[in-house]
């Protein structure tokens, strides 16, 4: 097994008053030579977005983005067709292909909009623009790892690429064990609350362990918390 541990305050930070940002990977005005991703992660953005602001109309091509909210309402709009308002509970998958014109506004005019953002690249250049969207509950990866983005070809939510996106969320003592759904892939853990101990390594909130060369590897939680994990193949 190897692994890579990326702590909270290794990431990237912008301020910009409507948004408050921070990046696992080189992004935007943060360059980092060391951190350009994680086999075909490229991009994880942990985001703010004050009431009422966003990201106006823009492009993206040959990407895989999935956005997961963690607080308030996030509004999208896209040159598709697609659209709607996703909380706490939902995910939403774009595959950008060819080209798409999206926008992500916070819905409300009262409170901030969190959310992490993430872009994996794609298995194929220049597919056919998709977006969609889905709910869960809480109940299903409640002291267990819960699945909910897959590749294309199963059931639910899908992108273009061999990835699979899981969920848990852990009771202090509770815990479980990750299973490699692909030989030669990596699995990217972020701690989004709490302090766990992933693969014998501790993470406290917002850190990451990269971890690969690996079957599976076991995940005890310490505090109440809250992971995601990213499978990706290594390049």
């Amino acid at each position: 097994m190897k692994t890579i541990l990326h702590s909270a305050n290794m990431r990237g930070n912008a301020q910009h008053g409507w948004l408050s940002t921070y990046h696992s990977f080189s992004f935007a005005d943060y360059y980092n030579p060391d951190m350009m991703g994680f086999g075909m992660l490229r991009v994880l953005n942990d985001d703010t977005i004050q009431p009422g602001q966003g990201f106006g109309l823009h492009p993206h091509q040959n990407m895989e983005i999935v956005t997961i909210p963690l607080h308030g309402k996030l509004e999208h709009k896209d040159n598709t067709g697609g659209g709607g308002v996703i909380a706490l509970g939902e995910i939403q998958v774009m595959s950008a292909g060819t080209g798409v014109y999206h926008s992500e506004f916070n819905a409300s005019q009262m409170e901030p909009v969190s959310l992490l953002q993430i872009w994996v690249m794609p298995e194929k250049q220049d597919l056919s623009p998709r977006y969609d969207q889905q709910r869960f509950d809480d109940t299903l990866f409640h002291n267990s790892i819960y699945r909910v983005v897959a590749p294309k070809g199963t059931e639910g939510l899908w992108i273009n690429q061999q990835t699979w996106f899981s969920l848990a969320r852990f009771d202090a003592g509770e815990g479980d064990t990750y299973r490699f759904s692909s030989q030669g892939s990596g699995v990217y853990c972020f701690v989004i609350e709490g302090k766990v101990v992933v693969a014998d390594n501790v993470l406290n909130r917002r850190d990451a362990l990269g971890i690969w060369k690996a079957t599976q590897f076991e995940v005890v939680a310490k505090t109440n918390a809250f992971l995601l994990f990213i499978e990706v193949p290594m390049m």
